[in-house]
């Protein structure tokens, strides 16, 4: 049942059907075997997201007689990868201000190896002729009230100073891109985002590994590492597979290294995709230049086109379960539906009657300081990228490219790197961590009812270098 809400937001959701939006507007590949029997490999990569894809890709282009085998628990693409928005961002910090605040001395840095970064995508997609809807078409952060617009304005300046350009807008240029009355202010970042079918790229990297000999096992769940000396044991249900090197992508999933667990929190994002709209209801809100949006807000939402024109409407809740819990029966939440579905029509009034056909959820994988970080365990055999927060689609390729500079045991530029070599304050136990969580969802909720005005929690936090906001 879904809860009382007002009767536009009720007709738009009477027929959804709750699945990823992604995972059935285009054919699945054939799943790769399970692995069945022991195996030996120089480097093993377990996870078939994008962490993990990158992994294999980058190691086996690198070197072509590396043998290199990815175990995935599942299918490719049916986690995050595959459920995602699709704003792939040249952003390794979870935005300009986060990285700021945590990197100041690097941000420079940062921010031009997450621009080669995202060409670097352009140019493999291009490369390997991976079909998933690929637009270079930027992003348009919305300043829905004034105090959102102020903080705005400030980020053409710090951009500048760190290589970048963002132009702001006021709310009459805002709304002649993309029309909401709901608009008071804008922040056009015209070069940093890309639009894509995150699920057709994960399958497109798939297909690229598979294409330069990568060994790709699904429905293979690690169970435990086991160290063999030189080497590193993985076990699975029907083999153990030895390898040399061993990197860890397995995102919001319960790790195989009991310390991540102190660093990493799954939390449940959630999205809705409308029926595609018709050249008129297009007509009425612009957006002919096709960015990705995002409001300003502390509890914000993201949203885009789909190539055949529906609105894809995601964000604003974030739901942690006690525990580091993570099961298939919150991927639907009919209470945030209704609630994304409020939100959309109050945002774009001019669209009342349009339909939802899809709703979805899933965990992403964050940690305290918002952005990925990375670790080395067994004497340096294994390392890890954890923690992107969301913004993964994007920043996961140069999360493999440290991984791999790890594993070599080699002192590069990136391993250099401040970033690199420090870890996220940890999350405490339970039952604080689920406590801890809920009492900052809450006080952003009352920042964002109060002007963006911190309480004495947020401000604790900001302190402790674990504050945030969008």
């Amino acid at each position: 049942m879904l809860p009382s809400l007002a009767a536009p937001a009720v007709a738009a959701l009477t027929d959804v059907r709750f699945a990823p939006y992604w995972l059935e507007a285009s054919p699945a590949p054939e799943l790769c075997p399970p692995l069945a029997s022991d195996t030996t490999a120089d480097l093993a990569v377990v996870g078939g997201g994008y962490t993990g894809l990158w992994t294999a890709l980058l190691a086996k282009e690198a070197d072509p007689s590396l043998d290199v085998v990815l175990l995935e628990g599942g299918a490719v693409a049916g986690a995050a990868s595959g459920r995602n928005g699709g704003f792939c961002s040249a952003s390794l910090t979870h935005g300009l201000r986060n990285g700021a605040d945590r990197f100041p001395r690097e941000l420079t840095t940062l921010e031009r190896l997450g621009q080669d970064n995202l060409g670097a995508i352009e140019e493999t997609i291009d490369r390997h002729g991976i079909d998933c809807g690929w637009e270079r078409t930027g992003e348009l952060t919305v300043a829905t009230a004034q105090w959102q617009a102020v903080e705005l304005r400030e980020l053409p300046a710090l951009a500048a100073r760190h290589g970048g350009q963002v132009d702001y807008l006021d709310g009459a240029a805002t709304r002649a891109l993309v029309n909401s009355p709901t608009y008071v202010g804008g922040l056009l970042d015209r070069e940093s985002v890309a639009m894509v079918d995150p699920a057709r790229l994960a399958w497109g990297l798939k297909a690229a590994c598979l294409r330069v000999g990568v060994r790709i096992h699904e429905n293979t769940t690690v169970d435990a590492v086991a160290d063999q000396r030189s080497r590193l044991g993985l076990r699975t249900a029907y083999g153990m597979v030895s390898a040399g090197r061993v990197a860890l992508g397995t995102n919001a999933f319960p790790p195989l290294l009991r310390r991540l667990r102190a660093y990493v929190a799954p939390v449940y994002d959630y999205a809705l995709v409308t029926e595609p709209l018709t050249q008129d209801q297009l007509a009425s809100i612009g957006w002919e230049g096709r960015q990705g949006l995002a409001d300003a807000g502390n509890q914000f939402h993201y949203y885009r086109l789909t190539e055949d024109n529906r609105i894809l409407w995601g964000g604003y809740d974030a739901i942690y379960h006690y525990g580091n819990q993570v099961d298939e029966r919150w991927d639907a939440s009919p209470e945030t539906f209704a609630r994304l579905a409020e939100h959309f029509f109050a945002t774009f009034p001019q669209l009342r009657g349009v339909r939802f056909t899809h709703a979805w959820g899933g965990v992403i994988d964050t940690c305290s300081r918002f952005c990925v970080f990375w670790g080395r365990a067994y004497a340096g055999r294994l390392a890890y990228a954890a923690g992107y927060t969301g913004l993964g689609v994007g920043a996961t390729r140069f999360g493999a490219r440290v991984m791999l500079d790890l594993l070599s045991g080699r002192d590069t530029d990136l391993t250099r790197l401040e970033m690199v070599r420090s870890r996220p304050r940890p999350f405490p136990p339970e039952p604080l961590r689920w406590a801890g969580i809920e009492l900052t969802r809450r006080a952003l909720a009352r920042a964002d009812r109060r002007d963006g005005r911190r309480g004495p929690w947020l401000r604790t936090l900001d302190r402790l270098g674990m504050g945030f906001d969008s």
